[in-house]
């Protein structure tokens, strides 16, 4: 990502979740005057939905999706700052420990309010693993008009972003869980 769609990346996702908290309300509101059953108030959350930290979670860990489809509040720690990836979720088969930032933190500790705190960290709509976001990935994109974008982009940007940083390669290999530098 360029620093200006990374920008309109994070200003899309932020007018998306209050988008959707205001929605909410609205139509609890209409609900109410009804006599309906009112859907959870969302009015305390940081976030609306599991994309924005799973974009943000993304962006900062360089995770693969699948990783992070299957990532559970047993691999995060918040106290040593540090996110596991155990081996049999991970695609080499090894496990890895990633150090988590200080965004990521936030992320994470907002996030852990909003949820049931156990089991999955992003659970579907049923409780259940996600096996895809297309449709609000590609909405988002749409919305930050960021185009020849993939999910497995925010890798590819969180690596780049090492390596322009001066991390060494190997380093970034261990990060990202390549099994061969030539990968990384």
């Amino acid at each position: 990502l360029s620093d200006h769609e990374e920008i309109r990346l994070n200003k899309a996702l932020t007018k998306r979740d209050a988008k959707l908290i205001s929605d909410r309300k609205n139509g609890n509101e209409w609900r109410k005057k009804r006599n309906l059953i009112l859907l959870p108030d969302m009015e305390n959350c940081t976030y609306a939905d599991h994309l924005t930290p799973m974009t943000l979670l993304t962006l900062n860990t360089g995770l693969r999706r699948g990783e992070m489809f299957d990532l559970m509040w047993k691999d995060i720690n918040l106290k040593s700052k540090t996110l596991t990836i155990q081996g049999k979720t991970a695609k080499s088969g090894d496990t890895r420990h990633i150090p988590l930032n200080k965004n990521v933190l936030n992320v994470l500790t907002y996030w852990k309010k909003q949820t049931s705190n156990n089991g999955l960290i992003f659970p579907n709509k049923n409780g259940e693993r996600f096996h895809t976001i297309k449709t609000s990935w590609r909405n988002l994109l749409d919305t930050a008009k960021i185009t020849d974008f993939r999910w497995h982009d925010l890798r590819h940007d969180f690596a780049s972003k090492l390596v322009m940083e001066g991390v060494p390669l190997n380093t970034v290999r261990e990060l990202l869980g390549h099994s061969d530098i030539k990968t990384t």
